[in-house]
């Protein structure tokens, strides 16, 4: 399925959901690179021949107008790119506000960059216990937990940054300023988890071609939600996607699955299995630097490591208690012990007054990066770190200076194991894992050891 150009590229709007979209793709068989922002000539030939491009980026934490000048210039390398699909990867759990991480904008962003009017947004991630159904999502609460309307999730409807209090993803949207939004819904895609049939196939296709004649006078996009609840839709959902991908280059919105959909299309799905996570090869170095209930349970499970408490409020501005927390890592480390360092409680009790989420994600990427100086320098370079919270994770890749990620294994659903690419001889191969909040269940941390 080799082309001239790739077959699919991808913007995270988060570093973590970014790796796991990389592992999709990798697993289907495809040659794969995520870069840590738009890459030069130098590092797209140190990557060899791809199938599929993507860029890792932070506008989940940015402002509209911080939104569109990244995406703008994700735009202008995907319009040269030409891959027939750039998906626009956007949290499972559609979590975004007017102010920050709008999705609305980073749309409306994008689309001048691709030649089709439809924009299909793909509500939901069976893998991930992420559902969507006439239009309004369902989550679980982590993996394998009981499954809640969004706006009555108890952790996404109480997020600190957006909180998510509208379930139907039409209204969210344009509360952030999408209009003109349609639905294609759940009846559509069949009554079973299996292919549909040519019945059902003419049906969906002839709803699509009527949403698409609305309006066809003018130029202006038209999005479509389109809902998923099966694993059996993934191949009817991506059967519409690359159909309109072929008549014109295609922006499509959502999760993971939007990859999902289109593997399945194609009839790749999980070609490569995922390799068993070895032994870490030395000490593993985690940080939790989510906030996020499950997270808490994460660090509480995770009895194999020596655990450190962190003062979000002094590595903010204390470079003295800084210096400290870094001998005290870089010590545990020395010693052969595996070190987990956490920024929030994890006792349920509420956080006393600290610096801005960014300020905290800033120091805590800039003293990962000066640990891991610090063990190369030292002789023992470190090979595996885990690091939980999207915003920690994306100033910690771009701290620690690498220029693109390759999938290595899946430590579980959501959760990748990426191998680093840098010009750095002791960061080249180091192994990372990048997780959000709401990813992993309760032992991953101890899973990250890859004792089985």
């Amino acid at each position: 399925m080799t082309t001239s150009a790739p077959l699919y590229g991808w913007y995270g709007d988060d570093f973590t959901g970014a790796t796991d979209t990389l592992a999709v793709l990798a697993q289907a068989g495809l040659r794969s690179m995520l870069f840590m922002g738009v890459p030069g000539a130098e590092a797209l030939a140190a990557a060899g021949p791809l199938d599929a491009v993507g860029i890792a980026g932070a506008a989940r934490a940015m402002p509209p107008e911080a939104m569109r000048a990244e995406m703008s210039a994700v735009g202008r390398f995907f319009d040269k790119l030409a891959p027939p699909v750039l998906h626009y990867k956007v949290c499972s759990t559609f979590d975004s506000a007017p102010h920050v991480g709008n999705i609305a904008c980073g749309i409306q962003t994008l689309h001048p960059f691709v030649s089709n009017r439809w924009v299909p947004i793909v509500g939901g991630q069976p893998s991930l216990g992420r559902y969507c159904a006439f239009s309004n999502l369902f989550a679980a609460a982590g993996t394998g937990g009981a499954v809640h309307r969004i706006d009555r999730h108890p952790t996404m409807r109480q997020h600190p940054v957006t909180p998510m209090g509208e379930a139907d993803l039409r209204l969210h949207l344009a509360r952030q300023g999408l209009d003109g939004i349609t639905a294609l819904h759940y009846p559509l895609y069949g009554t079973t988890n299996t292919t549909t049939d040519a019945a059902t196939t003419d049906a969906l296709d002839a709803a699509l071609q009527a949403l698409l004649a609305h309006g066809a006078a003018s130029h202006a996009m038209a999005p479509t939600l389109l809902d998923l609840t099966a694993p059996g839709q993934l191949a009817t959902v991506g059967r519409l996607l690359w159909q309109q991908s072929q008549h014109a280059r295609l922006l499509a919105v959502g999760s993971s699955a939007v990859a999902q959909a289109l593997v399945a299309h194609w009839g790749k799905p999980a070609s490569t299995a995922a390799a068993p996570l070895a032994p870490a090869d030395g000490p593993v170095l985690a940080w939790a630097g989510s906030l996020s209930p499950l997270t808490a349970v994460q660090v509480q499970a995770a009895t194999t490591y020596h655990h450190i408490a962190v003062d979000a409020q002094r590595l903010c501005g204390d470079t003295a208690y800084a210096q400290g927390l870094q001998d005290a890592i870089c010590a545990g480390l020395q010693s052969g012990q595996n070190v987990l360092a956490f920024t929030g409680p994890t006792d349920g009790a509420p956080l006393a007054a600290a610096a801005s989420s960014t300020d905290i994600a800033q120091a805590s990427a800039h003293l990962i990066a000066r640990v891991v100086q610090a063990r190369a320098e030292h002789g023992a370079p470190l090979r595996r770190i885990g690091i939980a919270g999207g915003d920690t994770s994306s100033h910690a890749v771009q701290a620690l200076q690498l220029w693109g990620l390759s999938y290595k294994t899946t430590v579980c659903p959501g959760v990748t194991l990426s191998s680093a690419h840098s010009a750095d001889p002791s960061r080249h191969g180091l192994e990372l894992m990048l997780k959000g909040g709401q990813m992993g269940g309760a032992d991953l941390f101890e899973r990250l050891l890859g004792h089985g």
